[in-house]
């Protein structure tokens, strides 16, 4: 059966209200587009999953689901006693909704929407808004990140006290290092915040976020750029987390952000707004000005490594003039390159082609895929191998971050400094030391 029989049968549309069972379990939510002959159902768990219509019995329609409408937005009057917050839209999770007649999840809010949906906020600032993009951070290229930081000195001359930039999650660690590059001084505290579930779900971690960041930026004398999401899965505390050192590590969880080989700067309690530092170390709120290096090389790349490679995979990046390569290694920072036996013959030109990719002008730096701990390349003779070879042990620099830092210091430095500063640490993206101290909430 296909499906439009399937709905004709049972009387069924797109964006119906629907129950029925599957394999034994009972499932109930809105029909949404289907891309193949499976049932489509945003489910009430907020889910989205796809049913063989062969399987189902049982069904059952409650009527239509109905769009969701923007809530009537109040007017707030600004309080001359409060400080005022910037925010920048880029887009994300945390600025949409969900459209439960489609099942689609869109971008809605200007910031007179989003103090309707969390008041609470203008008990902390005032606000004001500007709308850089409505994009998924997959997206961004270099260039969106001088873009932010541009709107982020803009609210720096217009005495804000603190910028809140929203936006997508799955990239946001990754711009968070690159602005803490790009802001090489920030008086003030410029705090990246998103949301693994959307505003209007009752699950969302939006609110909380967000009036956590608010209260951080207003009550704390931080400064510089660092995340602020859920510390856990519960609603106790959001965490501030270092621009440089920060990793999303799950799909979808609310906690889904941690610091790797580093701790949270901060706990903001999210129940009565206390702030617990974690860290003494963090730059202050100062009276300096913005200084933005907002350059980045474009011809950078992130290598991820595994087995099975071939010599053509590197040989790419020099016949593509590329002038970076941020090389993801295994354990201490290594690659394929030896030849143990014939199978392993294709191994044997991959260490020539890392060579000539460093003999053209290239910059080459190591990361380890393992994320925690650091490269350690004078170990095993296939790491003292590669830094023969020219290539640059990055420490416990993530890989992101490694990627986003080279392509900035090629952009803003010649190559002979790009190379002497790639192992120096700028923005706290390389710890002295690999332990990771542990904290209590």
């Amino acid at each position: 059966m296909k499906l439009k029989e399937f709905y004709k049968k049972n009387k069924l549309e797109e964006g119906m209200l629907v129950e029925f069972s599957s394999k034994g379990s009972s499932v109930a939510g809105t029909i949404i587009p289907s891309l193949n002959e499976n049932l489509m159902v945003k489910m009430n768990t907020g889910y989205n999953a796809g049913f063989d219509i062969t399987k189902i019995k049982d069904v059952k329609s409650r009527g239509k689901a109905k769009g969701v409408g923007k809530a009537k937005k109040k007017a707030f009057a600004k309080n001359s006693k409060l400080p005022t917050i910037s925010i920048l839209h880029t887009g994300g999770t945390i600025a949409s909704r969900v459209d439960y007649k489609s099942g689609a999840v869109y971008s809605s809010f200007d910031i007179g929407d989003m103090l309707t949906m969390f008041p609470e906020l203008t008990k902390m600032a005032n606000f004001d808004s500007a709308h850089i993009g409505n994009m998924w951070t997959d997206d961004f290229r270099f260039e969106h990140f001088s873009l932010i930081a541009k709107e982020v000195e803009k609210a720096y001359k217009k005495g804000s006290a603190g910028v809140i930039i929203s936006m997508g999650t799955d990239n946001m660690a990754v711009a968070s290092a690159a602005l803490s590059f790009v802001l090489e001084k920030c008086p003030l505290p410029i705090i990246l915040v998103g949301a693994q579930r959307s505003s209007d779900r009752g699950s969302s971690d939006a609110a909380m976020n967000l009036i956590c960041a608010a209260n951080f930026i207003t009550q704390s004398d931080f400064a510089g750029v660092a995340i602020c999401m859920h510390d856990s899965t519960n609603d106790i505390n959001c965490a501030i987390l270092p621009a440089c050192k920060t990793r999303k590590l799950h799909t979808s969880r609310r906690d889904a952000f941690k610091a790797v080989n580093d701790t949270p700067i901060a706990l903001v309690n999210y129940q009565n707004g206390e702030i617990k530092f974690l860290k003494k170390d963090y730059a202050k709120k100062s009276e300096e000005k913005v200084v933005l290096k907002d350059k980045f090389e474009n011809k950078v790349a992130l290598m991820k490594i595994s087995i099975n490679m071939f010599p053509e995979q590197f040989e790419f990046y020099t016949e593509k003039k590329f002038k970076g390569l941020v090389i993801e290694g295994t354990g201490l920072g290594h690659t394929p390159g030896h030849c143990p036996d014939k199978i392993s013959e294709a191994n044997k030109k991959i260490f020539p082609a890392i060579k000539k990719f460093v003999d053209s002008g290239g910059v080459a730096v190591m990361t380890s895929t393992c994320l925690f701990g650091r490269v350690h390349m004078h170990i095993y003779n296939k790491g003292t191998d590669l830094t023969t070879l020219g290539v640059i042990p990055g420490e416990d620099m993530l890989p992101e971050t490694a990627f986003v830092k080279l392509s900035w210091l090629l952009g803003n430095y010649s190559k002979k400094e790009a190379s002497e500063l790639l192992p120096k640490n700028l923005r706290g993206e390389i710890s002295e030391f690999s332990n990771v101290e542990t904290y209590e909430e």
